[in-house]
């Protein structure tokens, strides 16, 4: 289902943006990276982009302010922008809630290899009504 979708990868380590990227490649997305926040925000607004895949911990911007001010932003490009936050960092329930209610999926880098992530992306844009996943099965 990736067609002409579109994902951008903010993320700091570079070998884990890298090998995402190239699995996401594989399976049909056009992908691109930013390794700091405040390149994925420039990024984001300056590019309309599908999904956003947001780590949390991230030099100059920590991806909270990244996913706050794209949300807050009336930029066209982020406009329904699709963000799924992808973190080793546990947080505590409250912070949790806060991210899934701004965000439309959270998942744990460590629980997900890269043909599952292609497999979560995939269940973002669905063939019918009847295949469309909610961010809360993420």
């Amino acid at each position: 289902m990736a067609g002409s979708k579109t994902i951008l990868i903010i993320e700091d380590d570079r070998f884990i943006s890298e090998m995402y990227a190239r699995t996401l490649q594989k399976a049909g997305y056009t992908v691109a990276i930013a390794t700091t926040g405040q390149e994925g925000i420039d990024a984001a607004f300056r590019t309309r982009y599908d999904v956003i895949l947001l780590d949390i911990m991230l030099p100059i911007k920590h991806g909270m302010q990244v996913l706050k001010e794209i949300r807050d932003s009336d930029n066209e490009n982020v406009k329904g922008v699709r963000i799924v936050i992808m973190t080793n960092f546990d947080q505590d329930e409250e912070s949790r809630a806060v991210m899934q209610s701004q965000a439309d999926g959270y998942l744990i880098k460590a629980n997900i290899t890269p043909s599952k992530l292609v497999n979560i992306i995939d269940t973002l844009f669905p063939k019918s009504p009847q295949d469309k996943i909610t961010p809360s099965k993420l």
